[in-house]
Order: C-alpha cells, then sequence, then structure tokens
C-alpha cells in the first residue's frame, strides 16, 4: 500500500469557547490582579471572578474577528485556538527568547490553565481571506464597547460551520511570523510536548493581516550606562563606522530612519554602522563588543522619551524601526532578532478575549 505523505505545516485554527472580562475590567489596572502572584491561587479568583459576573464564558464555542482601536489605529485579526502541533514553521519566531523565561512561563501557565491574551501573529494575508473577513463584518457586532483604557472593541462571533470551514481554508496556507508573545509561544510547544492529546495541543491566537489592518512596528531603543560619545567615536575610527556629531536634536532625530541616534544627555550624534547589517543586528553582535560593554549595563526603553530622560547615566541610543519584511525575511532565514528589539502596537488590552483551559 502507498504511504501517504505526511501533511505540511499549516496554520489549523479551531473555535474556542471565550472567556472574556467585564467590560469596565478590561484594560484597567484591576485586570490583572487574577494574573498576579501566586499563580496557585488564579483559578479560585477566577471562579470568585465568574461567581461575581466579573468574568463571563461564552455560550458555545466560536472563531472571533476582533476589531480594536486605539489612538485612531484600528487592527483586526481573527481569533481562535492554534493547533501549535500541526503548526511547525508555519509560525515563526523573529526574536531570541531566554529558556529560563520559557520553563518559568510554561509552569505558570500551566499553574493557571488559562491563556490571557492571545498570541499577536502577523502575516500577509491573500484577497480571498480580506474579502471572506469583509463580508463577515458588514453585520452588527455581537460585542461592542469602550473599556476604560480608551480602546473601542468590536467583535463577531464566528459560529456557522461553512464560515469557520471557509476561513480554515483560507488560512491554513499562510505563514505567520510572531509579533508579540515569543516566551508565551515556546512555552506553550514546551507544553504540547509534555501533555500529548490534552488541550495543551492548542494556545490562543490573533492573526492579524498586515495588508489590512497592519500593527504599527518600532524599535525598542536602549541606554548604556558608563559608556561615552568618545568611546563610540575613537571605536568608529577603528571600524569604519559612520559616526556623525550633531548641532541639535532636530538634527540628529532627523537621521533615525536609517542610523543609530546617540545622545549622553549634552551632545547628539549619529551613527551607521559598516557592513549591510541591520542596526540593532550591527550593535548587539559587533559594536557593544567593540565598545567593551558588557550586556549588563544595556537598558531597554520602549519609547525614544522613556531612553533620552536616562541618557544622563551614559548613552541613549535610539534605533531606527525595521519593516515588515526586514522582520519576515529574518524570521524565515531563522536569524531571530536580538531579545526586545521591536514592539508591534497597539496590542488588544488584556481580558478581552481570553481561553480557560478547564472548559
Amino acid at each position: 500500500m502507498e504511504t501517504l505523505p505526511e501533511p505540511g505545516p499549516q496554520l489549523v485554527l479551531r473555535p474556542f469557547r471565550a472567556l472574556r472580562l467585564r467590560e469596565s475590567f478590561v484594560g484597567a489596572p484591576v485586570a490583572n490582579r487574577i494574573f498576579a502572584r501566586p499563580y496557585r491561587s488564579a483559578a479560585r479568583r477566577l471562579q470568585d471572578w465568574q461567581r461575581q459576573r466579573h468574568i463571563r464564558l461564552d455560550d458555545a464555542p466560536a472563531l472571533y474577528i476582533h476589531e480594536y482601536t486605539s489612538s485612531g489605529v484600528s487592527v483586526r485579526g481573527l481569533v481562535g485556538e492554534l493547533d501549535v502541533t500541526r503548526a511547525g514553521s508555519a509560525v515563526l519566531p523573529h526574536e531570541a527568547v531566554r529558556l529560563e523565561q520559557v520553563a518559568e512561563l510554561a509552569e505558570r501557565m500551566e499553574t493557571i490553565a488559562l491563556n490571557p491574551a492571545p498570541i499577536l501573529l502577523m502575516h500577509r494575508g491573500t484577497a480571498a481571506l480580506r474579502t471572506a473577513v469583509d463580508l463577515l463584518t458588514e453585520r452588527r457586532p455581537d460585542v461592542a464597547f469602550s473599556d476604560p483604557g480608551g480602546q473601542h472593541h468590536r467583535m463577531w462571533r464566528i459560529q456557522d460551520p461553512d464560515d469557520v470551514q471557509l476561513l480554515g481554508t483560507l488560512v491554513a496556507p499562510s505563514r505567520a511570523v510572531i509579533a508579540d508573545g515569543h516566551h508565551r509561544y515556546a512555552a506553550a510547544l514546551e507544553l504540547a510536548e509534555q501533555r500529548p492529546g490534552t488541550e495543551w495541543e492548542q494556545t490562543l491566537v490573533m492573526l492579524v493581516d498586515q495588508a489590512d489592518t497592519p500593527l504599527q512596528l518600532g524599535a525598542i531603543h536602549r541606554t548604556v550606562t558608563g559608556l561615552t560619545l568618545e568611546t563610540i567615536a575613537s571605536a568608529a575610527i577603528r571600524r569604519g563606522d559612520d559616526y556623525r556629531p550633531h548641532p541639535n536634536r532636530r538634527e540628529a532625530l532627523a537621521g533615525l530612519e536609517h542610523a543609530m541616534v546617540l545622545h549622553d544627555g549634552e551632545s547628539w550624534a549619529t551613527l551607521h554602522p559598516h557592513g549591510l547589517q541591520l542596526p540593532v543586528f550591527a550593535l548587539h553582535e559587533e559594536l557593544l563588543p567593540a565598545w567593551g560593554v558588557d550586556q549588563d549595563q544595556v537598558r531597554h526603553h520602549h519609547t525614544a522619551g522613556q531612553a533620552l530622560a536616562r541618557a544622563r547615566d551614559g548613552v541613549a541610543i535610539l534605533l531606527p524601526a525595521p519593516s515588515f519584511e526586514q522582520v519576515a525575511t529574518a524570521a524565515r532565514a531563522g536569524r531571530p532578532f536580538p531579545q526586545k528589539a521591536t514592539s508591534f502596537q497597539p496590542k488588544p488590552h488584556l481580558g478581552a478575549l481570553m481561553r480557560d483551559l478547564r472548559t
């Protein structure tokens, strides 16, 4: 008998029973309480909140189209359970992870038996998928509200078997890149391997089409304590880097699209590393060693303002944001960015859609 080949990697999205926080709690500090330490009491807190009607479990499984708007930017994605045992190279990380953090997170996830937020995946969807999503969202949303954090949410439950099958067929051949949740995804893979045949073979994801309602991609900036602009300038001469002092902030920041912007609290400069590497790769693989910098001296900041505020402790290094294509290319090549290199915004607020593994 002829042996059929094993099916290749696929994005298999399945309906799930959504657990949703009370609308006035979504994005509010109170939402973090049920996920705070100690983790072993999280199940009891969830039960208490369900009894107090602070949490609602939807009656039937569904896929969800979730659209959220934050500061005028709208993102729309398809939310469902992803079968991680079949995903393989269909889901690509683009940042490195710390194995200790993955192990700790896997233990935490197993203890609370909950996916408190979907892992954000991004891809370039097909025209057919966008058309299907457009048609399914022509009707009034099943859920619509504004949360205390200022996000406006609209959700459509997709329960009709034909619609679920259509979306599944259109999504299956996609190749997605992890935008947010690298450690959670690695932990989900670990749990799937440890608990075969259980609910741990699935995890909650939101698939965002970058050709439709793209996540905004930004850089995560650095400060390096104890570093001086003189050290950077001297290394630039030895290495052949393009180091340029600038008289003011405005002129320096004008070069941020292609070069690093440097500030020590008083002076400004830009640096374009020698070679063809993206600046964040050059920084960690070449420049920090050339400057005699230890990784313990490096601090990460999600905004330029936060980094510049710490510049007097050493040097603030503002990094240009990579493009989606650069991130996807690195992911496909199996060359992950350094940790904390990219920031995708906006993310949906915590508690809008969750998955309880005990149901």
